[in-house]
């Protein structure tokens, strides 16, 4: 690990002008000098590989004591703190009963010992584990060194992405909990030198395109306070699905996250995200509107699998997640279907 400087802010304000004293004009969020430091688990971690190199580290663990470390569920809906732990989230009783997927997502997601230190905007914000990028002696990485190539695209590819890549990246987003926000339509509270700001959690992450560097819609400086979900009264009937090589520990081979208002059942309205395909958190609109009005039967599933991976660019060794993530959602919105509210 490299030489820095540790800071650390008692409010909002003092993190936002600790980061505001140099921000860079030029670089992404992720390789500002500034880098705001909570749970740890994922920047530690890019640090100690030499992947993250920030010369100042911000610690803003004290801000739990603030909103920004808060879970509240009232009659406008659920409000999480970005610094609320994940196990905080995954067992709050009402999460629980009110938004099962997002419960889900996160117990599945990661040990109970990382849950107990993550902090829900740093696990949202978490680096991809392609290992072409988390390994500095691999020179081609589009990721880490813009314009130096993809040494995914002719390598080991089994855990990369089929859904959103380019012939920049195939990096797959890593992340669980993410899926569960954008099926509910979530949105994220931004703070900011310039200011606050809100935006559709669908919109934080960018695709590769031909600058995968630039990870999200961020600002060097930006700190995220807040994710917001509506009260969708049929967010009760949601489940997140994952599939991945061992049962405990392991990021997803595939996942489903989906949310259905039903009538009987006829499908009323779908939502639909899916996980371990994708190069962002994958938001499957095209599948969602392949259900909406139709009975919730075999043809109409297999219909919303196929439109879910119709643009699918599978590689030399990912090709089996195609079949393999329609079968999760399938299952996913068989069993999302059966529960009893």
């Amino acid at each position: 690990m490299r030489p820095f400087q540790y800071d650390h802010a008692d409010t909002p304000q003092a993190a936002l002008r600790a980061a505001a004293a140099r921000v860079p004009a030029d670089q992404p969020s992720v390789a500002a000098p500034v880098q705001f430091l909570a749970g740890g688990t994922n920047l530690i971690d890019m640090m100690k590989i030499d992947v993250m190199r920030p010369e100042r580290v911000v610690d803003i663990n004290a801000l739990q004591e603030t909103t920004l470390g808060r879970i509240e569920t009232t009659r406008t809906g659920l409000r999480l703190g970005a610094l609320a732990r994940m196990a905080q989230a995954a067992e709050h009783p009402e999460v629980k009963r009110q938004y099962p997927v997002i419960a889900q997502s996160l117990t599945l997601a990661a040990s109970q010992q990382l849950r107990n230190m993550a902090s829900l905007g740093g696990n949202v914000l978490q680096r991809t584990r392609c290992p072409y990028y988390r390994d500095t002696s691999y020179a081609e990485c589009n990721k880490r060194l813009p314009g130096s190539g993809c040494a995914a695209l002719r390598g080991f590819n089994r855990m990369h992405a089929v859904l959103g890549t380019s012939e920049a990246c195939i990096a797959s987003y890593p992340g669980d909990f993410a899926q569960a926000l954008i099926a509910l339509d979530a949105k994220v509270d931004i703070l900011g030198p310039k200011g606050a700001r809100t935006i559709p959690f669908a919109n934080l992450h960018r695709l590769p395109g031909e600058t995968p560097h630039l990870e999200t819609v961020l600002a060097p400086g930006e700190l995220i306070a807040a994710f917001t979900v509506a009260p969708l009264p049929w967010a009760r009937r949601s489940l997140y699905l994952k599939v991945r090589d061992r049962e405990s520990y392991e990021f997803a081979v595939a996942s489903a996250a989906v949310a259905l208002d039903l009538e009987g059942d006829t499908v009323r309205q779908a939502r639909i995200a899916l996980g371990g395909i994708g190069t962002i958190p994958w938001r499957a609109q095209d599948a969602e509107n392949t259900l909406k009005g139709k009975r919730l039967d075999g043809d109409a599933i297999a219909a919303a699998a196929d439109a879910a991976f119709a643009g699918a660019t599978p590689h030399e060794h990912n090709a089996f997640k195609i079949p393999l993530g329609k079968r999760t959602l399938a299952r996913a919105l068989r069993e999302t279907s059966m529960m009893e509210l």
